[in-house]
Order: C-alpha cells, then structure tokens, then sequence
C-alpha cells in the first residue's frame, strides 16, 4: 500500500513541526514549506495527494495558491485561517479548497479531516486509520449516506461533498422535516463558538443543493422557508 503524502504550506515554524510530527505519527509522509512561492513549486512538483495550507503566507498568499492550484490539480486542500478571517474563509472554499481549521485547532480534529478528505478523494488510509466494522447506513429517498465510510450516493452514483457538506447533510438526514433556523443549524453543524454569521450556512446549502436536487434552481429536497431558514423534505 502506498504511504500517501501531505504537504504543508505553512509560514510557523513550531506549528510546522507539530503537523510533521503528528502526521508522521498517523502513518503519512509529509513535506512542507514555508512560504507561498517555494509551497506552490513544491506542490507542483512533488504532486502530493493531500494540501494543509496556510491563508496567511509570505510571498503570494493561500487564496492566491488555492487559485492557481486548481487551474490544473484536483488535490484536496484543508485551509488554515485565523478566527477573524470569516471572508477568506469563505472565498477559500469557493476559490476550490476542500475544507478548514481554525486556529487554534487540535492535532486530533486536524487527522481526522485529513482521513475524512483522502477518504472521499478514493485514497487508502493508513492501517491505523483505516478500521473495520459492519456498515451503518442511512437512508432517504434515493439519498444514502454510509456512516462507517462517510459516503454518500444518489441511487448507484457517489457525491463528491465536502466534509462541511457531508456533516450538514447528516444534520439535515437527523431533522427530517424539521423547521431549522440558519443560527441553530450553524451552532449544530459549525459549533457553538464559531464565529461566522448565516452567510456560511447558505453557501454551503447552495452547494449542496446542486449536488442532492434534481433541479437546483427549484429545489424540493432542502426547502427554503422564509425568514427563518431550511426544512430537509428528503
């Protein structure tokens, strides 16, 4: 099995070598560097299968190497921002990244979104990370999502979400049918001190409207209900 390597972008020194460390510890080869210019050739060059990168660089920032990357690469890319950087954060995923930490964040939390990310990317996760066990599934409509792989599919064909997607289209599977305000679906699926406004969740229902709805622009899967927020139909 093929050790699947990650690469750092990231300016911080001891913070580097906490990611190496951990990472190294979880079973996967890491590189990094630590600044844009020299990050974005390493990228290119060393084709990596998985990105952790830093908004704020020296040289050319995240945002910039985010676009560029995805002009010719499909790699996932976990962002690093800081609390007050809401805007980037959001101009980070929309620019193509895959999902984001905020620091500070644990070393726990940061593995998994890596195992979450190369999982849904089709990559083998290493022996320690992998496990087994009897799937558990769930089920709406033509919706499915396998909790044990955290997959979801309509009919036969896999959705490639992302992990904000996958954990809000979870929230959404657990209230069927219930009104939910956008300021209680972002306590529950983004925490409660996250520090965000309503804008995040609506982003990422439109995403993932184009992903579950028939018909995106007249969606009856996740309805809009005015002035309060989303009610999950199935």
């Amino acid at each position: 099995m093929a050790i699947a390597t990650i690469a750092i972008i990231e300016d911080e020194e001891s913070l580097v070598e906490a990611l190496e460390y951990n990472l190294q510890r979880a079973g996967y080869r890491t590189i990094a560097a630590r600044d844009g210019y020299a990050g974005l050739e390493m990228v290119r060059r060393e084709r990596p299968d998985l990105l952790i990168l830093d908004l704020m660089l020296p040289g050319i920032d995240g945002l910039e190497i985010c676009r560029q990357l995805r002009k010719d690469m499909h790699l996932p890319i976990l962002i690093l921002t800081a609390r007050d950087e809401e805007v980037d954060k959001i101009l980070g995923l929309e620019l193509g990244a895959d999902d984001y930490l905020t620091k500070p964040f644990s070393m726990r939390e940061l593995i998994a979104r890596v195992h979450a990310l190369l999982r849904r990317a089709g990559l083998s996760l290493p022996a320690s990370a992998a496990g087994a066990g009897p799937a558990q599934i769930l089920q709406s409509g033509d919706l499915t999502i396998d909790l044990t792989r955290q997959e979801v599919r309509r009919g036969d064909t896999p959705l490639p979400l992302k992990p904000k997607e996958y954990d809000l289209l979870l929230y959404f599977f657990r209230h069927k049918g219930q009104a939910l305000s956008r300021e209680q679906i972002l306590e529950q699926v983004w925490g409660w001190d996250y520090v965000g406004g309503s804008r995040t969740v609506d982003v990422h229902v439109r995403w993932l409207r184009r992903k579950i709805e028939p018909d995106p622009s007249h969606p009856t899967r996740i309805v809009t209900l005015r002035g309060t927020g989303y009610r999950f139909e199935g």
